[in-house]
């Protein structure tokens, strides 16, 4: 399947936009475990990092990473990436419950970490991340793609910084997706390797109220998961949505699924909807339904205007060169560790409070 079909193999690729010089600042890949690895991957690669090399024990998983990447070498073992001293990170995509695990051996080993989301399952992982972090000063940085690799979102997010829909009163996500079921991995249908609809794919929705609103903290203050038709997995959440109260006092409201029909164009019809005390915006980040207009389609309602954008191929992927001068100087331009750790937590809480609703 292809990306565009399969959200699972969503790699998407922008303009080169390199903010060091080749060799400059080094990376690896460890752990293939979902298809988001090739989307990190392009994004450090356009910012001008260098891909170093490559490990998983699946040789399979190898072999179609070094095809995409044919400059990659293949290394014997993690230990050889970890004990490289020219990398100065490495990005991953294990196995969900694996992840915080990896990005401790990583930051152990004295390097920065770029995880896929979510970057972790439990809360109790959450801690041993965040003592790593304070006592290796290393990042545990996450690939956050809804809104880090989606040009509406990064176009959002620059609007609402220039005052465009006044103070963010409410942030509505909506991430429908397509199961695929017969691609996905087995660990994917097991409650306890995935950690739960809000916290998978959650996780995106989570972040981006945080972002939009400019909230350091927020409370769960209602969530709900359910398995409406999938009895043959009974570990799957096929639906979950949650409620939020930020620290800023905006409301956020998310809805997340496994119900995108085989008939549509893409593999879900992702959409924002923020609402300012001064205007309002949506986004349509991957199509705009009924229609073949592509991805990319910002609306905004303002008291100057109201403006459709087509941002695609326009706005490009800042998150990816600032994050890696942000290792390099050791700033938080990207993405606040702080931030990054908030929507992890977020999203476990969700999850382990939600009210079962089906079957």
């Amino acid at each position: 399947m292809s990306g565009m079909s399969d959200g699972q193999n969503y790699a998407p690729k922008g303009k080169p936009a390199p903010v060091v010089k080749p060799g400059e600042f080094v990376f690896s890949a460890v752990a293939l475990d979902h298809g988001h690895i090739y989307g990190q991957c392009n994004g450090l690669i356009e910012a001008g990092a260098t891909l170093k090399s490559v490990y998983d024990p699946d040789r399979k998983k190898l072999d179609a990473f070094c095809k995409a990447y044919p400059q990659v070498k293949r290394a014997e073992s993690e230990e050889e990436i970890l004990s490289d001293p020219e990398v100065h990170l490495v990005t991953g995509a294990a196995v969900t419950s694996e992840r915080c695990a990896l990005g401790l051996r990583v930051m152990e080993a004295g390097k920065d970490y770029f995880t896929d989301k979510a970057p972790l399952t439990t809360l109790e992982q959450l801690e041993a991340a965040k003592d790593a972090v304070k006592r290796t000063g290393r990042k545990y940085m996450v690939y956050y793609s809804e809104r880090i690799h989606v040009e509406t979102a990064v176009f959002a997010g620059q609007l609402i910084e220039q005052g465009a829909i006044g103070r963010v009163v409410q942030v509505l996500g909506l991430g429908p997706h397509r199961l695929s079921a017969a691609s996905r991995p087995d660990w994917f249908f097991l409650k306890e390797k995935y950690g739960g609809i809000l916290c998978d794919i959650g996780s995106h929705q989570i972040e981006q109220i945080l972002y939009y609103t400019g909230a350091k903290d927020a409370a769960v203050t209602h969530s709900q998961i359910g398995n409406f038709s999938h009895p043959e997995y009974p570990g799957l959440d096929d639906f979950g949505d949650a409620t939020l109260l930020t620290d800023t006092g905006a409301a956020g409201y998310f809805r997340v699924d496994w119900f995108t029909p085989d008939g549509l164009q893409t593999w879900g019809d992702g959409r924002s909807f923020i609402l300012g005390t001064e205007g309002f915006i949506e986004q349509r980040k991957y199509m705009n339904l009924g229609t073949k207009d592509g991805p990319g389609h910002l609306f905004l309602a303002n008291g100057k205007e109201e403006t459709q954008y087509n941002v695609h191929g326009k706005i490009g992927y800042p998150f990816f060169g600032q994050l890696i001068l942000d290792c390099l100087n050791r700033t938080e331009n990207a993405m606040t560790q702080d931030h990054a750790f908030k929507a992890a937590e977020l999203c476990v809480r969700a999850q382990l409070q939600a009210r079962v609703i089906a079957p």
